[in-house]
Parts: C-alpha cells; structure tokens; sequence
C-alpha cells in the first residue's frame, strides 16, 4: 500500500473511532448532555481536529444514515431492463429485510435499536433525517421521470413510494421495540411489504 493509501486508511480508522466513542457517550448520556468537547478528550483529539472529520455535532451520529442518501434513485437507475421502478424498490426491500437491514426496520441488534432511538428521540437528529428523506424524495423524483408522464407524477410517486417505505419500517421498529424478534417477525415483515408495494401499483379506493 502507497503512502496516500495509508493516510487514507488512517483518516478513516481516526473516523471510525471518533464516530463510534460519540455514539458511545450519546447512548449512555444523551446527545444534549454530551459536549463536542467531550467526545474530542475522550477521543484525544483537538476539537478543531474533530471538526474536519465531522463539520457538526449531528453528523457524528448520522454519517451511518447519510451513507443512504440517494438509495432509492440509484435502485431505479440501476434496475434491470424490462424491471419497473416499484418493482425493483420492491425486491431492494425485501432483500433488506432478508439481510437484516436497519433501514427496513428489521433488526434487533440491542445497540441498533439504541442508535434509533437516539436518532428519534432528539429534535435536532430528527430533523436531519427529515432533511435526507427530502431529498431522497428529490432525487427519487428525478430518477422516475423518465417512466412516468410529467414531473408532478414524478414527484407524487417519490413522495409515496418513500411514505410506504417509512411506514413498513416504523412498524416493524415498533413491533421489535414491543418485544418481537426480527426472525419471528421477518414473515409478517414480508407479507406488509408485499401488500404495501400491491397497494402502490394498485392505488386505494376509499370509501
């Protein structure tokens, strides 16, 4: 390995470690609790050091999350000829539930449901995450308009496709958190996520 191989692999071990002590000292004493001046002493960094790894206290945490961004619209870039769009967000879906992707919801690793807790539970985290999601719902758009008929179709599918995918998640946080195992629950994970995705290519009639 090179020298800028090595200095690569470095920064990110330093990444990695400052991320994971955050995470650490968030869990057991809450975000708001936990200065950046304490994560860069326990980390024995400077705290401007810790800024050009991480440009804010939340991107500590959500660095796991950003690694996500744009998902759904390279799902439907990358799909096979012949596949729709729902289909294939439908087949990512139900491989994540498979691997046990925590973005399905499914997975009961006891620090993985801490994390989304965390995550939750305090605004400014929150508030991230909506913003990923909005442009999840953005670049979602985008890649669909090709196989729709206008931009606001585009845009409507987006908005519901990511909805469904939210809802099917939460759910089966909310089942976990309840006390189901995600191998007990993978057979009802998989029939919602089937009837949600029907539902989309259907539409609903109410009333």
């Amino acid at each position: 390995m090179g020298e800028q191989g090595l200095r690569e692999l470095k920064k990110q071990r330093t990444f990695d470690t400052v991320s994971e002590i955050a995470i650490a000292m968030f869990l057991a004493q809450g975000f708001d609790r936990v200065s950046v001046n304490d994560i860069a002493a326990a980390a024995e960094i400077s705290k401007p050091t810790l800024f050009r790894y991480f440009p804010s206290k939340e991107d500590l945490v959500l660095h796991r999350i950003a690694d996500h961004a744009g998902e759904p619209a390279r799902v439907v870039t990358a799909r096979p000829a012949g596949r729709s769009p729902v289909d294939a967000l439908h087949r990512r879906f139900l491989d994540g539930l498979d691997a046990r992707d925590p973005v399905t919801g499914l997975n009961d690793v006891p620090e993985i449901l801490a994390f989304h807790d965390l995550v939750f539970s305090t605004p400014s985290l929150a508030t991230r995450v909506h913003e990923y999601q909005a442009r999840d719902e953005e670049s979602l758009a985008e890649a669909l308009i090709p196989a729709v008929a206008d931009a606001l179709t585009a845009r409507l599918a987006a908005a519901q496709i990511l909805a469904v995918q939210r809802v099917l998640a939460r759910e089966n946080w909310r089942r976990l958190t309840a006390g189901a195992s995600a191998d007990a629950l993978l057979p009802t994970a998989i029939e919602a996520a089937n009837r949600a995705f029907a539902q989309l290519r259907s539409g609903i009639t109410i009333g």
